[in-house]
């Protein structure tokens, strides 16, 4: 399975939903709170080219985009798939 980062943040609706997202398809994931990691905004914008909200989702060094991109996936049943 890859391995998943999801960049997060304080008082997130969209962030609690797609880490329920991930944990109810067997997905462990690493979550990265950019309000309270030093660096993480600057290296999750860097990694996201450019894009500042909240979540930002990575399988490996793959950007996905954020939650509404990882729910799509997961309703063309294709999430399980691209996690392998």
């Amino acid at each position: 399975m890859k391995k998943i980062t999801i960049y997060t943040g304080p008082m997130c609706s969209f962030c609690d939903a797609a880490k329920r997202l991930l944990t109810r398809n067997n997905a462990p994931y690493n979550e990265i709170d950019i309000s309270s990691v030093a660096g993480a905004m600057d290296e999750m914008i860097k990694k996201a080219n450019g894009k500042r909200t909240i979540p930002q989702i990575f399988f490996d060094d793959q950007h996905i985009g954020g939650y509404d991109e990882v729910r799509a996936l997961e309703k063309e049943n294709k999430l399980l798939e691209l996690l392998k």
